[in-house]
């Protein structure tokens, strides 16, 4: 049986997701999730130093786990009602991106 190669076109479509967290001013804020192995790396920026964080990320349609690093602190998403368990023993935050 042929394998159909797939074109830009038959790829899911890439979504705007921003994420924003609530803390003091000059905290270290990062996020990490299965969307980026859990490598803390992306970095949220607090652009007006009042201590809302915020970044966006390009992400396929899917279900997402997630957690917030403060100053190497993991914490769920307190803005976001939807968690599940881990195998650590915590919570990690879900997200859902929807296709259009």
């Amino acid at each position: 049986m042929a394998r159909k190669n797939m074109t830009k076109s038959d790829r899911p479509v890439k979504r705007r997701v921003n994420f924003l967290l609530e803390d003091a001013p000059g905290k270290v804020v990062t996020v990490a999730g299965c969307f980026n192995a859990w490598q803390p790396e992306k970095q949220l920026v607090d652009k007006n130093g009042d201590g809302v964080y915020s970044c966006t990320m390009m992400l396929e349609p899917g279900v997402y786990e997630y957690k917030f690093v403060v100053d190497g602190d993991w914490r769920i998403d307190d803005r976001n009602p939807n968690f599940r368990p881990n195998d650590i023993g915590s919570l990690n935050s879900v997200l859902i991106v929807e296709e259009k």
